[in-house]
């Protein structure tokens, strides 16, 4: 990931003392940055991968996880986020984060559109759109 945007995302996000990254990937850049800003970061993904000792992995389904009455505790966070989230993952990850009232904040791959109604915040001097949906909206 590009430092402009990562240092952008990082700068955003570091205002929450607890973050989870829905599907992390081979990609942790931006949650080992926030680690290091004393973020308490959770990681999430369908597959396990080596990961740096300071990130909380889990391994979960977003998609499982928004069918569950209590999501489970790794989400339990003051903000989720995903980043070059697909848009069939937008509506389970906005649910999921509802139903422990956090903050879903998301970028996309960046030529699809939001599938969920959200704000946006334009950062990395226009190198990225960061969507956001406040915390407890679910419609």
């Amino acid at each position: 990931m590009e430092t402009v945007v990562r240092d952008a995302l990082v700068a955003r996000l570091s205002q929450y003392e607890t973050v989870t990254e829905i599907g992390v990937g081979r990609r942790p850049s931006v949650a080992v940055a926030l680690a290091d800003a004393g973020c308490d970061v959770t990681v999430t993904d369908v597959h396990s991968f080596d990961l740096p000792s300071e990130l909380h992995f889990v391994a979960d389904d977003v998609v499982v996880a928004s069918d569950r009455d209590d999501p489970g505790p790794a989400y339990h966070a003051d903000a989720i986020y995903a980043l070059n989230l697909p848009p069939e993952l937008h509506r389970p990850a906005r649910d999921v984060a509802a139903a422990v009232d956090a903050e879903f904040l998301f970028t996309t791959l960046g030529f699809d559109s939001p599938t969920v109604p959200c704000e946006t915040e334009t950062i990395a001097d226009g190198a990225e759109t960061l969507y956001v949906v406040p915390a407890g909206r679910k419609e």
